[in-house]
């Protein structure tokens, strides 16, 4: 989504901004532009990506120690240079960037139209900027209440930051459901819409709240709430490095993320899985602990990639823990009334924690009472600070739109969860916990196995890089990891993909098979296993290409499939962790046959923040 990025402080602020844009740029975008005062405000601001917005500036004055910039995903108003950010009142007073969405941006600027405001683009975000300056003029106020005012008549979300001509020596920063993090320096500031263009000045953080207000000086930050009271800035500190947001020599970020996911999964377990005394011990549920454990339903809420790791929480809760379990599309979810009881408990998945769906569906089951816990990757983001409790994910940054290892640290969480309960109600015993903390220890090793055939799968992408269509199979905890693999394909390759549980195939899908589309089967040995050869069988008897994943030795399906990727063998609990990675690694190598943009996919964000 839209990326903001904002400076104030005795350095030049364009190499902030410029580099900033640059480390937002896998939010995807469509436009970027930065504004920088002097003794005047110099706005530049072009269609495509930040090295033309960069050689559009050459040979213009770029001077100036306070600044703006942003990048642009559409929402009003078509990709171009006039609707690219930032924007400027009517008359030169106010210059704006802002995320987000304002819904009554047609009313208000009809208002606006009647009174004599002319408007140069199509974006709700003039509309506020043009707002903004009616009020100051009108009222003969301060920018500040200039900014409160206006924004006190609009409806939606925003994270935004302001320049007011008349008073150069600060910006007004705001959030509502949009997010927006201040990084403190030495009589500096810097601003941004997540903590990736920060960590490399400072480590201290603000993350603002909803209502917030933050007038900043270079010397001097004010807070205020909605309510116009002071607060007081908590201060967190950063947990990662800058060197955790670079390539590392991978040739994208995909790939580099990949290729940590053994090192992220043992970070989400480390401390909470102890194998040397036997415990897994997750402190963030420790006071609700005793409400998850006596439970009837888990209703579990994410969208896309976290949608599905929800799905395996699903087969994990009513498999160790025999807790019903619903599995809901946030955005589906919030607007269908749904029943929530006050002894449910609903389950937010989000790897960003801004997620907007899912941050309204939060409210909304806290309004019917539920208890709510969050799983998230993003410290200091929304999701935790709406949430009762939760657990964090220790992914580190994931900069690829595609997610990879947030989806692998998201299961991991959601089988520490399982079965911490599934003990906890005595549904498994001494022997068979001790084995399942034994064979979670062992997991990053055997996906660092998967990874050392990375070539062998790249080879077998290059025969399908030309496909048009594709079908992914999965039966019990590997359906979920159908649907992830299809996801992956046709988000990154733009190739059209669809996941099937496999004894659905026969009510539909089996019409699409010919000699020409490859349906990759998810086929570790499982209970289900058996069914899935016949599965298996039926595609071979139709002509269909058989890429199968399945488990080391095996000779069944190997005797089948035109492929076979094989990963090793592991519990059905943990055989989603496995599986997934060579389908990870077959759509980037797709992918990046194809000459996609790997790491910006297009018309994708990186966090959907708005609806």
């Amino acid at each position: 989504m839209c990326g903001i990025v904002a400076y104030i402080g005795d350095r030049e602020a364009l190499p902030v901004l410029i580099n900033g844009l640059k480390r937002l740029e896998y939010r995807g975008y469509d436009s970027a532009g930065v504004a920088i005062l002097n003794k005047e405000v110099n706005i530049y601001k072009c269609k495509g990506k930040v090295s033309d917005l960069e050689q559009f500036m050459e040979g213009k004055d770029k001077t100036g120690k306070i600044g703006i910039g942003h990048t642009r995903w559409a929402t009003h108003g078509e990709p171009n240079d006039v609707n690219a950010h930032p924007h400027q009142s009517y008359h030169g007073k106010f210059t704006i960037i802002h995320n987000g969405i304002i819904e009554n941006y047609a009313r208000l600027r009809t208002r606006l139209e009647e009174r004599g405001v002319k408007f140069q683009s199509e974006t709700d975000t003039e509309v506020l900027a043009n707002l903004i300056e009616y009020i100051y003029e009108q009222g003969k106020t301060d920018a500040e209440l200039a900014v409160r005012l206006a924004l006190s008549k609009v409806i939606g979300a925003y994270g935004l930051v302001v320049l007011c001509a008349d008073e150069p020596d600060k910006l007004i920063a705001a959030r509502k459901g949009s997010p927006l993090v201040i990084g403190v320096g030495n009589e500096e500031y810097f601003l941004a819409s997540d903590a990736t263009p920060i960590v490399e000045y400072t480590k201290s953080v603000i993350y603002l709240n909803d209502g917030d207000v933050a007038i900043i000086r270079k010397e001097q930050l004010i807070l205020k709430t909605s309510g116009q009271d002071m607060s007081v800035p908590k201060v967190t500190e950063l947990t990662f490095d800058i060197g955790e947001i670079d390539k590392g020599g991978y040739e994208h970020f995909m790939l580099k993320e990949i290729f940590e996911q053994p090192r992220s999964i043992e970070d989400t377990f480390r401390g909470r899985v102890r194998p040397d005394d036997l415990e897994l011990h997750l402190g963030g549920l420790y006071q609700v602990m005793p409400k998850l454990v006596e439970a009837k339903r888990i209703i579990i809420i994410g969208c896309g990639t976290s949608w599905h790791a929800g799905l395996v929480g699903e087969y994990l809760f009513e498999d160790l823990a025999r807790t019903s379990v619903e599995v809901e599309y946030a955005s589906e979810f919030r607007y269908r009334n749904p029943i929530i009881n006050k002894d449910d408990i609903v389950i937010a998945i989000s790897q960003s924690g801004e997620t907007a769906d899912t941050l309204a569906a939060i409210k909304l089951a806290k309004e019917q009472g539920a208890l709510v816990l969050g799983i998230c990757n993003v410290v200091g983001s929304s999701i935790p600070r709406e949430t009762d409790a939760g657990v964090y994910t220790h992914a580190g940054p994931e900069i690829g739109v595609a997610s990879t290892k947030a989806f692998t640290c998201q299961v991991t969480v959601l089988a520490m969860m399982a079965i911490l309960v599934g003990k906890k109600k005595g549904l498994i015993s001494e022997e068979r916990f001790k084995n399942l903390i034994h064979e979670f220890t062992l997991v990053p090793g055997k996906i660092e196995k998967i990874l050392t055939k990375a070539d062998s799968i790249k080879k077998l992408a290059a025969l399908y890089k030309d496909a048009t269509n594709s079908l992914y199979l999965g039966r019990g905890y590997l359906f979920p990891v159908a649907l992830e693999g299809a996801l992956k394909l046709k988000e990154i390759s733009y190739i059209h993909a669809e996941g099937y549980p496999a004894a659905e195939m026969k009510h539909g899908p089996i019409a699409l098979i010919d000699d020409k589309m490859p349906v990759v089967v998810v086929a570790t040995k499982d209970s289900s296993y058996e069914k899935i050869v016949s599965n298996i069988q039926e595609v071979k008897a139709r002509n269909g290409i058989v890429i199968a994943v399945v488990t080391e030795g095996d000779t069944v399906i190997s005797g089948m499939a035109d492929h076979v990727i094989e990963i090793p063998d592991a519990e059905n609990v943990y055989a989603t962790l496995l599986s997934v990675v060579p389908l990870q690694l077959f759509s980037y190598y797709i992918a990046v046959m194809r000459g996609c943009n790997v790491d910006q996919p297009r018309n994708l964000a990186k966090s959907v923040t708005v609806e």
